[in-house]
């Protein structure tokens, strides 16, 4: 008799997902403090110079508050490494970490 042949085990996808909230912040304020959303829409409009002048003059101009945040963040990452769960928040499939 013919041993069966058994299938080959299924993958499954996570069913979360983490979120850093110090990594997610500095995203969001750097976002803002470099006029990316404006220069987006520029671009999507087909405004490349425009989209790239507006970052430029973003960035120029908010040096010191770029400066502050990815400081900021580092100082905050660097005391988060020492919690033991390290876990925030959790809703639902989203955890959100330190």
């Amino acid at each position: 008799m013919v041993a069966r042949r058994r299938k080959a085990p299924r993958r499954r996808a996570k069913k979360s997902f983490n979120i850093s909230a110090i990594e997610a912040g500095t995203a969001l304020s750097l976002m803002q403090s470099t006029g990316a959303a404006s220069a987006l829409d520029n671009a999507m409009q087909g405004n490349i110079k425009g989209a790239l002048n507006t970052l430029e003059t973003s960035v120029q101009s908010n040096k010191q508050v770029i400066t502050a945040t990815l400081a900021g963040a580092f100082i905050a990452k660097a005391l988060t490494k020492g919690f033991a769960s390290g876990t925030l928040a959790k809703l639902g499939p989203i955890r959100i970490k330190a």
